[in-house]
């Protein structure tokens, strides 16, 4: 019982000497006594002097052997046994000047690497102080504030304004305006809808809203990150291990060195010196000072990295895994195109459909809705609602009765229109939802999960950062997924699995190289778990999944992976440069000190100066580095966003063009150039005005921060070639109206024009989303 009191003891000391409330002390006693002790020395009181010194160096020798305790309880001899050494050297041969300049460096490198530590941890400690522990909920006409453990999915909460959101829900209110920079490092406001979902930690930047909890406080996304963030810091990463192997060597070669100086020259004092430059403390600290910089700077980025070991293997990564939906892909699904039976429109094919869907809870239903509200359709209430689950909607809108799901193929059969969008749902991997209209098929809604606009260019800078291979794990079927394979380039495609099937397929790729796995949904946690490094996309994705996960997306985009990636690979670098350089510099200090040409005050100078540079070599992780996402300015964010937006609004604009193109036969029609014009119309209202404020706005703009006009010159040419098309067309349209309609010889190149013009403004339209648009948040 004694010898456990005498552990226990032990260990609370030991932790103790660890406290960061010690290093600023030590480092104020040890310059007090060194700075007192050189006043003294110059009024030529040199015993005072001594005494000072002796002090400082006194006052060090404590701690520093507390920190070799705790070393070896932790398996290693540590580099502050060097340091213990040379302080007890100095007194010994009452060298009292070296031994207090040993104590100041050796407290001034505790104390850096501490205040760094400090510093890269600020937003994870600000993380978890932002937590929220109660919440006001509603029931009975009464609102009562409740401690969160006691909410339950289905109460109905008050989020007050500038409130922290307690659990994961749905807004109940018209509108919600949300601040997620505490979850996403993006200081943009968020507007959330009535029914969309709101995760728990953001705040609540406009007026009171009424959130339906759909999770407790436990299975919430803040909660699972917060448990994330708790374990987060500068833990024995392999990195650090790496410097404690440096220090095997180290230590034992500084020791045999001091003890021949000794021999061979006879002198104490040589032995002396070699330990005094050989002490390395604060110099191996620089290694974990650049991880936990690291640490840091991805949090900052919206990336939350486990440990230290973590961000170390994610450094050394060469393949990566990705589920695709979710992950790749938005992971819900979104309105395609909309095709319309002749004499009728598109937009009020999408208007009529979404009015019935309205009342569908139906994630394809949700997809219509929320199309129809983005292109600003007046929807109308629909009645006699029913649903037949597996089958669609019916029920009446605007006095028609009204079908929208799935139709038996003997009900297109001989529609030429209906056919051609069955191929295309073939071609395109889409998903279509029939609308029927009085018992005639009147129109389709093609829908898809579309890749994340941002994906192409975060795998284009993994692949510039190193990554060799890029694969996709999916459970998916195979032809939709060998489609996204091919346009993002990826070295190969597993199609059809199933959580085992991953986990295989990461445990084989394991056996050639460290490898990465990304995912986000509960099937995904087995494979994340299995990899050398698992990350989650933990915006929108499962709790299992960011349980199992060693790094977590904290916003809902893929190319914070390769800021990720980028940040690790720089913090090991900096890291390895910090240690091995630092080492050097030791090792011709300690080969001259053994030759007696530095004495050991002298070396303490050179050994501190030594120290301090390295450590601040390795708080270099912290800032950003140019391989990272360029920062842009407020401005041109603003401009991203204006644009990102008219994109999405001029998606009519399109499906006209084409559908205009699609209605030309072979023979003159009236009802043809009446979609032309009305094509014609549209570019010149709207989508010619938006290519030249682009072109005059938004592109100087990103030459500043891109690097130059180069950098936006392809895209400018694409500008050029949608006004030539469009020029064309419009020339077109003058023919027609002089000469009372569409002549023979105009269809083939018209109907040219049209078609080019639709794909030249998709390819464009991708091209700007992936390139320019995915910079900003």
């Amino acid at each position: 019982m004694k010898r456990s009191l005498v552990v226990a003891r032990l260990r609370h000391s030991a932790s103790a000497f660890a406290s960061p409330r010690l290093e600023p002390a030590l480092l104020a006693v040890t310059t007090v006594a060194l700075v007192a002790g050189g006043i003294s020395w110059l009024l030529g009181a040199v015993d005072v002097a001594d005494a000072l010194w002796g002090l400082g160096t006194a006052a060090a020798i404590v701690p520093a052997v507390a920190w070799v305790l705790v070393a070896l309880r932790q398996g290693h001899a540590g580099v502050d046994l060097i340091a213990v050494l040379a302080l007890g050297g100095t007194l010994a041969i009452r060298e009292f000047l070296a031994g207090a300049l040993i104590a100041l460096m050796l407290a001034t490198g505790r104390t850096l690497e501490e205040a760094a530590q400090r510093r890269a941890s600020h937003d994870m400690h600000a993380l978890l102080a932002h937590a929220p522990r109660s919440a006001r909920r509603r029931a009975a006409g009464e609102v009562t504030t409740v401690p969160l453990e006691e909410v339950s999915a289905g109460d109905l909460l008050i989020v007050g304004s500038g409130e922290t959101v307690p659990v994961d829900g749905r807004v109940e209110s018209p509108e919600a305006v949300l601040d997620e920079s505490v979850l996403t490092g993006e200081s943009v406001q968020i507007p959330r809808r009535r029914g969309e979902g709101v995760r728990s930690g953001v705040v609540n930047a406009g007026g009171a809203f009424e959130l339906r909890a759909t999770a407790t406080e436990q299975d919430s996304t803040y909660a699972g990150i917060v448990r994330l963030a708790q374990q987060a810091g500068a833990e024995s990463a392999p990195i650090v291990r790496l410097t404690d192997r440096y220090a095997a060597w180290f230590l034992p070669l500084t020791v045999v060195v001091a003890a021949l100086a000794w021999l061979a020259s006879g002198s104490a004092a040589r032995a002396v010196a070699v330990l005094v430059v050989a002490t390395p403390c604060p110099l191996l600290l620089a290694a974990p000072v650049a991880v936990v910089s690291g640490l840091s700077r991805a949090s900052r980025r919206g990336v939350i990295v486990r440990d230290g070991g973590a961000l170390e293997n994610l450094g050394r990564a060469r393949t990566i895994l990705l589920d695709k939906t979710g992950t790749l892909t938005r992971g819900r699904p979104s309105v395609l195109d909309v095709a319309a039976a002749p004499g009728q429109a598109p937009t009020q094919i999408l208007r009529t459909a979404a009015s019935l869907d309205q009342y569908s809870p139906h994630v394809l239903a949700r997809a219509l809705v929320d199309a129809a509200q983005e292109r600003e359709l007046q929807l109308s209430v629909p009645t006699d609602v029913t649903e037949e689950p597996g089958r669609g909607i019916s029920g009446t809108v605007d006095g028609h009765r009204v079908f929208v799901g799935r139709v038996p193929p003997t009900a297109r059969a001989d529609s030429s229109w209906a056919r051609a969008v069955d191929n295309r749902a073939l071609l395109d991997g889409a998903t279509v939802a029939w609308l029927v209209v009085d018992e005639h098929l009147s129109g389709a809604v093609l829908l898809r999960d579309p890749l994340r606009p941002e994906a192409p260019h975060a795998l284009s800078r993994l692949r510039s950062a190193g990554i060799r291979r890029l694969l996709m794990l999916t459970g998916d079927r195979a032809a939709p997924a060998q489609e996204v394979a091919a346009v993002l380039g990826l070295d190969g495609v597993r199609a059809e699995l199933g959580p085992a099937d991953k986990v295989a397929v990461v445990r084989s790729e394991r056996e050639h190289a460290v490898t990465v796995m990304v995912g986000d949904g509960v099937n995904d946690a087995p494979a994340l778990a299995a990899a050398d490094i698992g990350v989650a996309m933990g915006a929108r994705g499962s709790t299992a999944s960011s349980e199992a996960a060693d790094v977590v997306l904290t916003t809902d985009r893929v190319d914070r992976l390769a800021d990720a990636v980028a940040i690790a690979q720089r913090s090991r670098r900096i890291a390895v440069q910090s240690a091995l350089g630092g080492m050097s510099l030791s090792l011709i200090a300690m080969a001259g000190a053994a030759f007696g040409l530095i004495q050991p005050a002298a070396g303490a100078l050179l050994q501190e100066g030594i120290d301090v540079a390295v450590i601040l070599n390795a708080l270099r992780a912290v800032r950003a580095g140019r391989s990272e996402r360029p920062t842009l300015t407020p401005a041109t964010e603003a401009l991203i966003h204006r644009f990102a937006t008219e994109h999405d609004d001029l998606q009519d604009v399109l499906q006209s063009v084409r559908a205009a193109a699609d209605r030309l036969s072979d023979a003159p029609d009236p009802a043809a150039l009446a979609g032309v014009e009305e094509a014609h119309r549209l570019l010149t209202e709207r989508l010619l005005p938006h290519e030249y404020a682009e072109e005059h706005q938004l592109y100087p703009a990103l030459a500043a921060t891109l690097g130059g006009p180069e950098t936006t010159a392809t895209m400018s040419r694409a500008h050029v070639e949608i006004e030539r098309l469009s020029h064309r067309i419009a020339t077109h349209v003058e023919l027609a109206r002089a000469g009372g309609g569409l002549a023979p010889e105009q269809l083939d190149d018209l109907r040219s024009c049209l078609y080019g013009l639709n794909t030249v403004l998709r390819l464009h339209f991708s091209q700007e989303e992936e390139n320019y648009f995915s910079l900003a948040p």
